[in-house]
């Protein structure tokens, strides 16, 4: 007998509950390496600090953190045994290291808060089966910026950094929100405040 919450490695997200999970907003960022999305997610977070209606909780990833992300680090081991008790709403895995968001953004999303999340398209069609209410917003650029980008990053354990820029994956349905964040970063960083601040539908 499955346990209530336990990830289906098939799709990437924990069992489905008996009805979609809300009545808060859930904002996933997709976007290719060198968009710079943890960038726009990180100004957010510090522009809405102290509002509780806009959360962004960390990614448990199987990297060490850096000046890219202040993600939290577990072992290959560590990540799976998370996975198997349900520690996990939504997982994946790209570039040599598994992804997961913590099961307690259901709790969130259930309290009417809105949760922002960076996640890989490949969880899309699912995590929209999964919540009530799901906006898509894709941060992109061209691809010479998204190149310089990654290699300015540095971090070995990217891996071959035109592989990150020219790796995509398809899904069913286009983003809600497309962002352009080829130029001065304040601009990007409003258009995409604008999408968290909205009133929830």
């Amino acid at each position: 007998m499955s346990v209530p919450g336990t990830l289906d490695h098939a799709n990437g997200v924990a069992s489905a509950p008996a009805e979609p999970i809300g009545p808060g907003r859930l904002v996933l960022v997709v976007g290719p390496s060198g968009a710079g999305k943890d960038t726009l997610i990180e100004a957010a977070r510090q522009r809405l600090a102290g509002d509780e209606r806009v959360l962004f909780p960390s990614r448990v990833v199987t990297r060490p953190p850096s000046a890219a992300e202040a993600n939290a680090e577990v072992d290959v081991a560590t990540f799976a045994t998370l996975a198997r008790i349900g520690g996990f709403a939504l997982s994946w895995s790209a570039h040599g290291h598994d992804y997961g968001i913590p099961i307690a953004i259901d709790h969130l999303l259930r309290e009417g808060r809105t949760v922002v999340c960076n996640v890989s398209r490949s969880i899309l069609d699912a995590a929209r089966r999964r919540y009530q209410s799901v906006i898509v917003v894709e941060i992109t650029a061209p691809p010479a910026v998204l190149a310089a980008r990654v290699a300015a990053r540095g971090r070995s354990s990217d891996g071959d950094p035109s592989a990150r820029v020219a790796r995509r994956v398809e899904t069913g349905a286009p983003a809600d929100v497309t962002i352009l964040n080829d130029g001065p970063v304040e601009a990007a960083v409003e258009h995409f405040l604008a999408v968290l601040v909205a009133p929830v539908a």
